[in-house]
C-alpha cells in the first residue's frame, strides 16, 4: 500500500511515521523530499520559502512517487497536494500550472493521512503565517477536493500521535479490506 502523510510544517507527520514504521518495518520510508534533497544529494535552499524551491521538491516527490509500483509497502512524508499548498499559498494562483502532473502523479497512491494543524503547533512554528494559511490550502484541496484532482483516498487524523496512528491502522485495514489489490504482500 502506498501511502502519503500529508500536513503543513510542524504538524507531526516525522513523528507518526516513525511510530507507524516501528510496528511496520516492511514498509519503505520516503522522507519528505526536501530532507533528502539537502541531506543526500547535498542541493542548497533560500533562507526563505519560496515558490521556486516548492516547485523542486514537487518534482523530487512526483518522481519519488513513480518509483514504487503499486502494491509495494510505501509511507511518504508529504504528497504532491502538500508543494502546489504551498505554492499557492506563496503566490496565489501559480498552482493551476501544476496542476495536471500532480493530478497523473495522486495515481501512485492509494491513501493520503491528512494532519490538520492544531492550535498548540502554531506557537512551535517557524513561519507561523505560512503555516496556516498552507493549512486551510491543504484543508480545501484535499477534504473539499477544490482542484478536482483527488482520486486517492483521503483520511483526517487529529489528536496525538497514538490517537493518529490508531486512524491510520483503521484506514489502512479498511482498504485492505475492501480493496484486497491493495493489500501488503506477506
Amino acid at each position: 500500500m502506498r501511502i502519503a502523510v500529508s500536513g503543513t510544517h510542524g504538524v507531526g507527520k516525522s513523528t507518526l511515521i516513525d511510530e507507524f514504521l516501528r510496528t511496520h518495518p516492511a514498509f519503505t520510508h520516503e522522507p519528505e523530499p526536501y530532507t533528502v534533497m539537502v541531506e543526500d544529494f547535498g542541493e542548497e535552499f533560500s533562507d526563505d520559502p519560496n515558490v521556486e524551491d516548492f516547485r523542486r521538491q514537487l518534482a523530487f516527490n512526483i518522481d519519488r512517487l513513480r518509483q514504487h509500483a503499486p502494491g509495494e509497502d510505501v509511507i511518504y512524508e508529504r504528497c504532491p497536494i502538500d508543494f502546489l499548498a504551498y505554492v499557492d499559498a506563496l503566490e496565489s494562483g501559480s498552482a493551476e500550472a501544476l496542476l495536471g502532473p500532480v493530478s497523473n502523479a495522486m495515481q501512485n497512491l492509494d491513501l493520503i493521512l491528512y494532519l490538520p494543524l492544531d492550535k498548540d503547533q502554531i506557537l512551535e512554528s517557524e513561519y507561523p503565517k505560512l503555516q496556516k494559511t498552507v493549512d486551510r490550502r491543504l484543508n480545501t484541496m484535499l477534504l473539499d477536493d477544490e482542484l478536482g484532482i483527488i482520486s486517492t483516498r483521503v483520511v483526517e487524523a487529529r489528536g496525538s500521535t497514538a490517537q493518529r496512528l490508531h486512524v491510520l491502522e483503521n484506514a489502512i485495514n479498511e482498504s485492505q479490506t475492501h480493496n484486497p489489490a491493495t493489500s501488503r504482500r506477506e
